[in-house]
C-alpha cells in the first residue's frame, strides 16, 4: 500500500509549515508563486499546499537568490532544465528505436 507521504509529488504541506521548515518568510513563498517559479497545488479551499518535490525546488531558489539571481532568471533556468529533460528523453527513445531497427528487432 502506497501512502501519500511516500509520493514526493503529494501536496501535503502548508505555507506555514514550509516557511518554518526552510526558515523563510511566508511572503517569500507567495512571491515565488506569483512569479511562477514554484507554483504549489491548491486545496479545495484555495490554500497553497506544497509537495516534497516543490520544497526541494524552493531550497534551490533560496540558494540561487543567495548567489544574486533574480526570480525571472531562476524561472527561466527551471524552464530550460525541464526542456532539456524532455529533449534528453526524446533522444534516448530515438536512440533505442534506432538500435532496435539496426539489430533487426523493429
Amino acid at each position: 500500500m502506497t501512502l501519500p507521504i511516500d509520493d514526493e509529488h503529494a501536496a501535503l504541506f502548508t505555507v506555514g509549515q514550509v516557511a518554518e521548515m526552510l526558515n523563510v518568510q511566508q511572503a517569500f513563498l507567495r512571491r515565488i508563486d506569483v512569479h511562477r517559479v514554484v507554483s504549489p497545488q491548491r486545496s479545495a479551499g484555495g490554500q497553497r499546499r506544497y509537495s516534497r518535490h516543490e520544497i526541494g525546488r524552493i531550497q534551490e531558489v533560496v540558494t540561487m537568490m543567495g548567489d544574486g539571481m533574480t526570480l525571472p532568471a531562476i524561472r527561466r533556468i527551471f524552464e530550460l532544465q525541464h526542456r532539456l529533460a524532455e529533449v534528453t528523453r526524446e533522444r534516448d527513445e530515438l536512440a533505442r528505436r534506432l538500435a532496435a531497427r539496426e539489430s533487426g528487432d523493429a
